[in-house]
């Protein structure tokens, strides 16, 4: 059965891999092709001359996307991701640069100018400065906003919190404070029960221990009791003799039902008197 796909499959031309990294040259640091695509690590200081080499001799148009990445135990902490699309080809290619929290790398607003708002997303999340771009701003968070959320070593918790303040009119910043004294995390099932002595029990007088269980010798099985009546399944059980099954063979005689008296009519009530009749109207007025 032949599947159909929306989206046209894309594969890289014969060659591609070894002539992009032949144009690159002394720029190339690093070279792989994984799970179709080509994966190009340049150096940071070149990036704009790998990137327009990859635009004007290779015809890969559109700057897709700018992203980050955070390694904090390497020596260049950051990498940059510059996703690239030829349009013409149907391919698409990334190249990457490391850097540190003090090394800049070179914008690439020169070749493509909306990379201006991504450059500006990657360095409000990771805190990576772009040389030449006249409009480094914070674009995702707020104003005023400490840190770089995106690094690993970002506290989860951040470090300054804001609020409406209703005596300054106006939004103010202030320092996370968490109160969690009396909070605990002990990731237990409420079925199961706390193994640790809860706030207020420890004042709680211990019961005393139950008392030792004593071994004693079994005793003799008796017979149970039952208090159950005895019952006559038959006259001659009553122990009367002949005379009473005699008796209690004859049929009782059937009682004769009695007619009850049907309720008479009931007594007439007073007569009312006739009601006069009303006068007629005429057209000149009453009668």
């Amino acid at each position: 059965m032949t599947v159909l796909h929306s989206a046209p499959r894309f594969t890289a031309e014969p060659g591609l891999f070894e002539a992009l990294k032949a144009s690159l040259g002394d720029l190339l640091v690093a070279a792989r092709e994984e799970y179709g695509e080509i994966v190009l690590t340049v150096r940071r200081d070149g990036i704009e001359d790998a990137l327009r080499i990859l635009r004007d001799a290779h015809a890969y148009q559109q700057l897709m996307e700018i992203a980050g990445a955070d390694y904090p135990s390497r020596p260049e902490r950051f990498e940059v991701v510059y996703m690239l699309l030829s349009v013409t080809a149907n391919h698409r290619v990334i190249v990457k640069v490391s850097a540190a929290e003090n090394t800049p790398v070179p914008t690439v607003t020169t070749l493509w100018p909306v990379a201006g708002w991504l450059e500006r997303e990657v360095f409000d999340m990771y805190g990576v400065i772009f040389a030449g771009n006249t409009d480094l701003r914070r674009i995702l968070t707020d104003y005023g906003f400490e840190g770089h959320p995106f690094r690993k070593d970002f506290p989860l918790t951040g470090y300054v919190e804001l609020r409406y303040s209703e005596e300054d009119k106006r939004v103010v910043y202030e320092p996370v404070k968490l109160a969690q004294d009396l909070r605990s995390f002990d990731f237990m099932s409420p079925w199961e029960g706390a193994n640790y002595v809860l706030p207020g029990d420890e004042k709680a007088v211990a019961p005393p221990p139950a008392p030792a269980p004593v071994a004693t010798a079994p005793a003799k099985a008796e017979a149970p009791k039952v208090d159950t009546p005895k019952t006559t399944d038959k006259p001659a059980d009553t122990g009367a003799g002949e005379p009473a099954n005699t008796v209690a063979a004859k049929k009782a005689p059937r009682a004769k039902a009695v007619k009850a008296a049907e309720p008479g009519a009931p007594e007439p009530t007073e007569k009312r008197p006739a009601r006069k009749p009303r006068a007629k109207k005429t057209d000149g007025g009453e009668a």
